[in-house]
Protein backbone atom coordinates (compact mmCIF):
# COMPACT_ATOMS: atom_id res chain seq x y z
CA UNK A 1 0.00 0.00 0.00
CA UNK A 2 2.68 2.27 0.80
CA UNK A 3 4.42 2.06 -2.51
CA UNK A 4 0.92 3.31 -4.12
CA UNK A 5 0.91 6.46 -2.71
CA UNK A 6 2.39 9.11 -5.12
CA UNK A 7 5.05 10.96 -3.80
CA UNK A 8 4.16 15.02 -4.23
CA UNK A 9 6.17 16.65 -7.00
CA UNK A 10 8.55 19.25 -5.84
CA UNK A 11 7.47 22.86 -6.79
CA UNK A 12 11.00 24.09 -7.85
CA UNK A 13 10.76 20.99 -10.47
CA UNK A 14 7.51 21.59 -11.19
CA UNK A 15 8.88 25.15 -12.43
CA UNK A 16 12.14 23.90 -14.00
CA UNK A 17 9.58 21.70 -16.18
CA UNK A 18 7.21 24.61 -17.33
CA UNK A 19 10.15 26.77 -17.75
CA UNK A 20 11.25 23.72 -20.35
CA UNK A 21 8.08 24.02 -22.82
CA UNK A 22 7.48 27.66 -22.32
CA UNK A 23 11.52 28.68 -23.01
CA UNK A 24 9.84 27.87 -27.02
CA UNK A 25 7.83 31.20 -26.53
CA UNK A 26 10.61 33.11 -24.90
CA UNK A 27 12.30 32.22 -28.67
CA UNK A 28 9.30 33.25 -30.56
CA UNK A 29 8.77 36.76 -29.35
CA UNK A 30 12.22 37.44 -28.53
CA UNK A 31 12.24 37.23 -32.52
CA UNK A 32 8.91 39.55 -32.30
CA UNK A 33 10.61 41.48 -30.46
CA UNK A 34 13.79 42.34 -32.15
CA UNK A 35 11.61 43.59 -34.63
CA UNK A 36 8.75 45.23 -33.13
CA UNK A 37 10.85 48.81 -31.92
CA UNK A 38 12.75 49.31 -35.33
CA UNK A 39 9.67 48.55 -38.04
CA UNK A 40 7.42 52.09 -37.44
CA UNK A 41 10.65 54.33 -37.55
CA UNK A 42 11.65 52.37 -40.42
CA UNK A 43 8.16 52.38 -42.19
CA UNK A 44 7.57 55.86 -41.23
CA UNK A 45 11.20 57.36 -41.65
CA UNK A 46 13.23 55.40 -44.10
CA UNK A 47 10.49 53.93 -46.44
CA UNK A 48 8.46 57.46 -45.94
CA UNK A 49 4.71 56.50 -45.28
CA UNK A 50 2.50 57.40 -42.70
CA UNK A 51 2.21 56.69 -38.74
CA UNK A 52 -0.83 55.02 -39.79
CA UNK A 53 0.45 52.70 -42.40
CA UNK A 54 3.48 51.75 -39.73
CA UNK A 55 0.79 51.19 -37.64
CA UNK A 56 -1.60 49.01 -40.30
CA UNK A 57 1.64 46.90 -41.39
CA UNK A 58 2.75 46.24 -37.87
CA UNK A 59 -0.93 45.06 -36.81
CA UNK A 60 -1.41 42.62 -39.68
CA UNK A 61 0.73 40.17 -37.90
CA UNK A 62 -2.03 39.80 -35.20
CA UNK A 63 -4.64 39.07 -38.39
CA UNK A 64 -2.89 35.48 -39.25
CA UNK A 65 -1.91 35.22 -35.38
CA UNK A 66 -5.98 35.22 -34.93
CA UNK A 67 -6.95 33.10 -37.64
CA UNK A 68 -4.14 30.36 -36.62
CA UNK A 69 -4.88 30.47 -33.15
CA UNK A 70 -7.73 28.54 -32.92
CA UNK A 71 -6.89 26.32 -35.09
CA UNK A 72 -3.60 25.27 -33.19
CA UNK A 73 -5.93 24.99 -30.36
CA UNK A 74 -7.52 21.99 -32.11
CA UNK A 75 -4.45 20.69 -33.15
CA UNK A 76 -3.21 21.07 -29.96
CA UNK A 77 -6.18 18.93 -28.39
CA UNK A 78 -5.92 15.97 -31.16
CA UNK A 79 -2.23 15.33 -32.26
CA UNK A 80 -0.40 17.12 -29.35
CA UNK A 81 1.51 20.61 -28.87
CA UNK A 82 4.69 19.65 -30.11
CA UNK A 83 3.76 19.27 -34.13
CA UNK A 84 2.55 23.01 -33.33
CA UNK A 85 5.32 24.39 -31.74
CA UNK A 86 7.79 23.08 -34.64
CA UNK A 87 5.39 24.89 -36.89
CA UNK A 88 5.41 28.06 -35.17
CA UNK A 89 9.15 28.37 -35.73
CA UNK A 90 9.31 27.39 -39.08
CA UNK A 91 7.15 30.42 -39.38
CA UNK A 92 9.91 32.59 -37.54
CA UNK A 93 12.50 31.32 -39.72
CA UNK A 94 10.54 32.45 -43.14
CA UNK A 95 9.58 35.26 -41.34
CA UNK A 96 13.45 36.47 -40.62
CA UNK A 97 14.48 35.90 -44.43
CA UNK A 98 11.64 38.22 -45.71
CA UNK A 99 12.57 40.42 -43.48
CA UNK A 100 16.03 40.19 -44.91
CA UNK A 101 14.81 40.84 -48.49
CA UNK A 102 12.67 43.83 -47.18
CA UNK A 103 15.62 45.67 -45.92
CA UNK A 104 17.65 44.90 -49.06
CA UNK A 105 15.01 46.13 -51.35
CA UNK A 106 14.65 49.83 -49.03
CA UNK A 107 15.66 51.53 -51.85
CA UNK A 108 12.52 50.92 -53.85
CA UNK A 109 9.99 51.38 -50.78
CA UNK A 110 6.49 50.06 -52.23
CA UNK A 111 8.38 46.80 -53.09
CA UNK A 112 9.63 46.94 -49.51
CA UNK A 113 6.89 47.62 -48.02
CA UNK A 114 4.86 44.74 -49.83
CA UNK A 115 7.09 42.22 -48.83
CA UNK A 116 6.98 43.51 -44.87
CA UNK A 117 2.97 42.93 -45.47
CA UNK A 118 4.23 39.62 -46.22
CA UNK A 119 6.49 39.42 -43.47
CA UNK A 120 3.85 40.72 -41.18
CA UNK A 121 1.68 38.16 -42.11
CA UNK A 122 4.42 35.29 -41.94
CA UNK A 123 4.91 36.21 -38.28
CA UNK A 124 1.67 35.93 -37.05
CA UNK A 125 1.59 32.47 -38.65
CA UNK A 126 3.98 31.50 -36.26
CA UNK A 127 2.80 33.34 -33.16
CA UNK A 128 -0.65 31.94 -33.72
CA UNK A 129 1.14 28.45 -33.05
CA UNK A 130 3.69 29.39 -30.71
CA UNK A 131 1.29 31.36 -28.68
CA UNK A 132 -0.37 28.71 -26.30
CA UNK A 133 0.62 25.55 -27.19
CA UNK A 134 3.89 25.37 -25.13
CA UNK A 135 1.06 25.88 -22.22
CA UNK A 136 -0.48 22.93 -23.50
CA UNK A 137 2.81 21.49 -23.52
CA UNK A 138 3.63 22.29 -19.33
CA UNK A 139 -0.20 21.38 -18.26
CA UNK A 140 0.07 18.03 -20.06
CA UNK A 141 3.56 17.28 -18.35
CA UNK A 142 2.76 18.77 -15.14
CA UNK A 143 -0.63 19.00 -14.67
CA UNK A 144 -4.20 20.72 -14.56
CA UNK A 145 -3.63 22.11 -11.44
CA UNK A 146 -0.78 23.52 -12.93
CA UNK A 147 -2.84 25.48 -15.37
CA UNK A 148 -1.92 29.11 -13.70
CA UNK A 149 1.70 28.55 -12.96
CA UNK A 150 1.98 27.55 -16.73
CA UNK A 151 0.15 30.63 -18.16
CA UNK A 152 1.78 32.92 -15.94
CA UNK A 153 5.22 31.68 -16.67
CA UNK A 154 4.55 31.59 -20.26
CA UNK A 155 3.54 35.16 -19.64
CA UNK A 156 6.86 35.83 -18.39
CA UNK A 157 8.48 34.06 -21.06
CA UNK A 158 6.90 36.54 -24.10
CA UNK A 159 6.94 40.08 -22.07
CA UNK A 160 10.09 39.13 -21.21
CA UNK A 161 11.64 38.20 -24.82
CA UNK A 162 9.54 41.57 -26.03
CA UNK A 163 11.37 43.64 -23.17
CA UNK A 164 14.76 41.97 -24.17
CA UNK A 165 14.20 41.66 -27.49
CA UNK A 166 13.41 45.45 -28.45
CA UNK A 167 16.43 47.05 -27.31
CA UNK A 168 18.34 44.58 -28.57
CA UNK A 169 17.14 45.21 -32.19
CA UNK A 170 17.20 49.03 -31.83
CA UNK A 171 21.00 48.48 -30.85
CA UNK A 172 21.33 45.80 -33.68
CA UNK A 173 20.03 47.85 -36.32
CA UNK A 174 21.89 51.46 -35.87
CA UNK A 175 25.26 49.61 -35.58
CA UNK A 176 24.79 46.99 -38.37
CA UNK A 177 20.72 47.54 -40.12
CA UNK A 178 17.46 46.07 -39.81
CA UNK A 179 19.11 42.88 -42.58
CA UNK A 180 21.10 41.89 -39.23
CA UNK A 181 18.20 41.36 -37.38
CA UNK A 182 16.77 39.26 -40.27
CA UNK A 183 19.61 36.75 -39.94
CA UNK A 184 19.42 37.01 -36.27
CA UNK A 185 15.89 35.66 -36.16
CA UNK A 186 16.43 33.12 -38.99
CA UNK A 187 19.10 32.06 -36.58
CA UNK A 188 17.08 31.66 -33.10
CA UNK A 189 14.15 30.18 -35.19
CA UNK A 190 16.28 27.45 -36.47
CA UNK A 191 17.72 26.33 -32.70
CA UNK A 192 14.30 26.54 -31.31
CA UNK A 193 13.12 24.25 -34.43
CA UNK A 194 15.40 21.89 -33.37
CA UNK A 195 15.21 22.32 -29.60
CA UNK A 196 11.22 21.49 -29.90
CA UNK A 197 11.91 18.37 -32.16
CA UNK A 198 14.08 16.59 -29.40
CA UNK A 199 11.39 17.39 -27.12
CA UNK A 200 9.35 14.96 -25.71
CA UNK A 201 5.66 14.71 -27.03
CA UNK A 202 2.96 14.40 -24.87
CA UNK A 203 -1.08 14.48 -25.63
CA UNK A 204 -4.55 14.40 -24.49
CA UNK A 205 -6.56 11.39 -23.38
CA UNK A 206 -7.89 9.60 -26.33
CA UNK A 207 -11.26 9.14 -26.86
CA UNK A 208 -12.71 12.11 -24.38
CA UNK A 209 -15.03 13.95 -25.32
CA UNK A 210 -15.07 17.19 -27.08
CA UNK A 211 -16.78 20.40 -27.58
CA UNK A 212 -16.92 21.76 -30.81
CA UNK A 213 -14.85 24.73 -31.34
CA UNK A 214 -17.22 27.08 -31.64
CA UNK A 215 -19.20 26.53 -28.46
CA UNK A 216 -15.65 26.81 -26.55
CA UNK A 217 -15.23 29.87 -27.77
CA UNK A 218 -18.59 30.99 -26.81
CA UNK A 219 -18.13 29.80 -23.52
CA UNK A 220 -15.12 31.88 -23.31
CA UNK A 221 -15.80 34.78 -25.28
CA UNK A 222 -16.69 37.36 -22.19
CA UNK A 223 -13.56 36.89 -20.57
CA UNK A 224 -11.81 37.28 -23.71
CA UNK A 225 -13.78 40.49 -24.42
CA UNK A 226 -12.42 41.83 -21.20
CA UNK A 227 -8.80 40.48 -21.98
CA UNK A 228 -9.33 42.26 -25.29
CA UNK A 229 -9.97 45.31 -23.62
CA UNK A 230 -7.12 45.12 -21.33
CA UNK A 231 -4.94 44.21 -24.30
CA UNK A 232 -5.29 47.96 -25.79
CA UNK A 233 -2.77 48.98 -23.07
CA UNK A 234 -0.35 46.96 -23.69
CA UNK A 235 -0.54 47.27 -27.95
CA UNK A 236 -0.48 51.65 -28.21
CA UNK A 237 2.56 51.24 -26.29
CA UNK A 238 4.18 48.40 -28.68
CA UNK A 239 3.01 49.58 -31.61
CA UNK A 240 3.54 53.74 -31.12
CA UNK A 241 5.76 54.44 -28.25
CA UNK A 242 8.68 55.09 -31.09
CA UNK A 243 6.40 57.69 -32.79
CA UNK A 244 4.84 59.17 -29.80
CA UNK A 245 8.42 59.86 -28.45
CA UNK A 246 9.35 61.60 -31.41
CA UNK A 247 6.34 63.52 -31.80
CA UNK A 248 7.41 64.77 -28.58
CA UNK A 249 11.49 64.97 -29.51
CA UNK A 250 12.32 62.68 -26.20
CA UNK A 251 14.96 60.03 -26.76
CA UNK A 252 15.00 56.33 -25.22
CA UNK A 253 11.46 55.40 -26.45
CA UNK A 254 12.56 51.68 -26.62
CA UNK A 255 13.16 51.98 -22.95
CA UNK A 256 9.12 52.54 -22.27
CA UNK A 257 8.53 49.03 -23.99
CA UNK A 258 11.66 47.80 -21.35
CA UNK A 259 10.35 48.91 -18.51
CA UNK A 260 6.82 47.96 -19.16
CA UNK A 261 8.29 44.36 -19.83
CA UNK A 262 10.20 44.94 -16.50
CA UNK A 263 6.75 45.65 -13.99
CA UNK A 264 4.98 43.22 -16.47
CA UNK A 265 7.58 40.20 -15.16
CA UNK A 266 7.93 41.19 -11.58
CA UNK A 267 3.84 41.69 -11.03
CA UNK A 268 3.83 37.90 -12.21
CA UNK A 269 6.98 36.60 -10.31
CA UNK A 270 5.65 38.33 -7.05
CA UNK A 271 1.76 38.41 -7.11
CA UNK A 272 0.96 35.29 -9.15
CA UNK A 273 -0.37 34.33 -5.72
CA UNK A 274 -3.25 36.88 -5.77
CA UNK A 275 -4.93 34.82 -8.23
CA UNK A 276 -5.69 31.43 -5.64
CA UNK A 277 -6.08 33.74 -2.66
CA UNK A 278 -8.87 36.35 -4.21
CA UNK A 279 -9.98 34.83 -7.87
CA UNK A 280 -9.29 35.38 -10.97
CA UNK A 281 -12.04 38.09 -11.68
CA UNK A 282 -11.43 39.97 -8.57
CA UNK A 283 -7.63 40.33 -9.01
CA UNK A 284 -8.45 41.14 -13.29
CA UNK A 285 -10.46 44.04 -11.49
CA UNK A 286 -7.52 45.60 -9.62
CA UNK A 287 -5.21 44.77 -12.60
CA UNK A 288 -7.23 46.67 -14.64
CA UNK A 289 -7.95 49.95 -12.96
CA UNK A 290 -4.06 49.74 -12.04
CA UNK A 291 -3.57 49.51 -15.64
CA UNK A 292 -5.35 52.34 -16.55
CA UNK A 293 -4.05 54.74 -13.91
CA UNK A 294 -0.50 54.02 -15.50
CA UNK A 295 -1.97 55.00 -19.14
CA UNK A 296 -3.45 58.24 -17.48
CA UNK A 297 -0.05 58.66 -16.25
CA UNK A 298 1.57 58.30 -19.88
CA UNK A 299 -0.78 60.80 -20.87
CA UNK A 300 -0.65 63.38 -18.76
CA UNK A 301 3.54 62.91 -18.74
CA UNK A 302 5.58 66.17 -19.81
CA UNK A 303 8.92 64.65 -19.13
CA UNK A 304 10.11 61.30 -20.41
CA UNK A 305 10.69 60.27 -16.71
CA UNK A 306 7.11 60.24 -15.92
CA UNK A 307 6.49 58.40 -19.23
CA UNK A 308 8.57 56.18 -17.90
CA UNK A 309 6.71 55.74 -14.41
CA UNK A 310 3.85 55.38 -16.53
CA UNK A 311 4.83 52.58 -18.51
CA UNK A 312 5.60 50.74 -15.39
CA UNK A 313 2.49 51.06 -13.63
CA UNK A 314 0.43 50.25 -16.94
CA UNK A 315 2.95 46.68 -17.02
CA UNK A 316 2.55 45.67 -13.87
CA UNK A 317 -1.14 46.33 -14.00
CA UNK A 318 -1.70 44.60 -16.90
CA UNK A 319 0.62 42.14 -15.37
CA UNK A 320 -2.34 39.60 -14.26
CA UNK A 321 -4.96 40.49 -16.61
CA UNK A 322 -4.16 37.14 -19.18
CA UNK A 323 -3.83 34.58 -16.59
CA UNK A 324 -6.74 35.95 -14.20
CA UNK A 325 -9.05 35.51 -16.96
CA UNK A 326 -7.63 33.18 -18.29
CA UNK A 327 -7.70 30.32 -15.01
CA UNK A 328 -11.45 31.62 -15.09
CA UNK A 329 -11.85 30.99 -18.50
CA UNK A 330 -10.52 27.55 -18.68
CA UNK A 331 -12.48 26.11 -16.08
CA UNK A 332 -15.50 26.23 -17.98
CA UNK A 333 -14.70 23.30 -20.47
CA UNK A 334 -14.07 20.04 -20.12
CA UNK A 335 -10.20 19.24 -19.86
CA UNK A 336 -10.14 17.43 -23.41
CA UNK A 337 -10.97 21.30 -24.63
CA UNK A 338 -8.14 22.98 -23.15
CA UNK A 339 -6.05 23.61 -25.77
CA UNK A 340 -8.98 25.16 -28.02
CA UNK A 341 -10.12 27.15 -24.68
CA UNK A 342 -6.69 28.57 -24.61
CA UNK A 343 -6.20 29.23 -28.43
CA UNK A 344 -9.86 30.51 -28.30
CA UNK A 345 -9.29 32.74 -25.37
CA UNK A 346 -5.73 34.07 -26.73
CA UNK A 347 -7.58 35.04 -29.78
CA UNK A 348 -8.88 38.15 -27.97
CA UNK A 349 -5.08 39.61 -27.11
CA UNK A 350 -4.74 38.92 -30.88
CA UNK A 351 -7.73 41.15 -31.74
CA UNK A 352 -6.83 43.61 -29.53
CA UNK A 353 -3.88 43.97 -30.61
CA UNK A 354 -4.61 43.55 -34.27
CA UNK A 355 -7.16 46.20 -34.14
CA UNK A 356 -4.51 48.80 -31.90
CA UNK A 357 -2.62 49.57 -34.93
CA UNK A 358 -5.38 51.13 -36.91
CA UNK A 359 -7.52 52.33 -34.66
CA UNK A 360 -4.95 53.81 -31.98
CA UNK A 361 -3.63 55.04 -35.73
CA UNK A 362 -6.48 56.70 -36.82
CA UNK A 363 -6.71 58.55 -33.47
CA UNK A 364 -3.45 60.05 -34.00
CA UNK A 365 -3.81 60.84 -38.02
CA UNK A 366 -7.22 62.71 -36.57
CA UNK A 367 -6.72 64.21 -33.54
CA UNK A 368 -2.63 64.42 -32.76
CA UNK A 369 -0.45 61.82 -31.26
CA UNK A 370 -1.24 63.27 -27.96
CA UNK A 371 -4.35 61.87 -27.50
CA UNK A 372 -3.63 57.81 -28.48
CA UNK A 373 -2.87 57.08 -24.66
CA UNK A 374 -6.08 59.11 -23.07
CA UNK A 375 -8.11 56.54 -26.19
CA UNK A 376 -6.39 53.27 -24.79
CA UNK A 377 -6.78 54.17 -21.13
CA UNK A 378 -10.43 54.60 -21.73
CA UNK A 379 -10.77 51.26 -23.56
CA UNK A 380 -9.09 49.57 -20.34
CA UNK A 381 -11.48 51.45 -18.23
CA UNK A 382 -13.96 49.74 -20.22
CA UNK A 383 -12.94 46.94 -19.58
CA UNK A 384 -12.89 47.20 -15.65
CA UNK A 385 -16.15 47.47 -15.73
CA UNK A 386 -16.43 44.46 -17.73
CA UNK A 387 -14.79 43.06 -15.34
CA UNK A 388 -16.55 44.22 -12.33
CA UNK A 389 -19.85 43.11 -14.06
CA UNK A 390 -18.20 39.43 -14.33
CA UNK A 391 -17.32 39.25 -11.02
CA UNK A 392 -21.13 40.44 -10.58
CA UNK A 393 -22.35 37.89 -12.09
CA UNK A 394 -19.61 34.76 -10.94
CA UNK A 395 -21.81 36.38 -7.43
CA UNK A 396 -24.94 35.71 -8.09
CA UNK A 397 -24.57 32.86 -11.02
CA UNK A 398 -21.31 30.56 -9.61
CA UNK A 399 -21.65 28.22 -12.31
CA UNK A 400 -21.45 30.96 -14.62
Amino acid sequence: MQADLEVPIPLSKIRLTIIGFVSFTFLGYFTIGLALAILPVFIHQQLGYSAMVAGIIISLQYVTTFIFRGYAGNVVDKRGPKPVVILGMLGFVVSGILLFVAYMFRGTPLLSLSILVITRLITGFGEGFIGTSPINWAIFAVGDQHTGKAISMNGIASYGALALGAPIGVIINNDLGMGAIGILIVTIALGGFFYARSKRSYKGKKGAPRQPFLKVFKTIAPYGICLALGGLGFGTISTFITLYYAALNWSGAVFCLSVFSLLFILGRVFFINFIDNYGGTKTAILCLALETAGLLTLALANQPHVALIGAGITGLGFSLVFPALGVEAVKLVPSSNKGAALGGYGLFIDLSLGITGPLVGGVASRFGMQYIFLFSMAMVFIGFVFAVVLNYRKAIVPEY
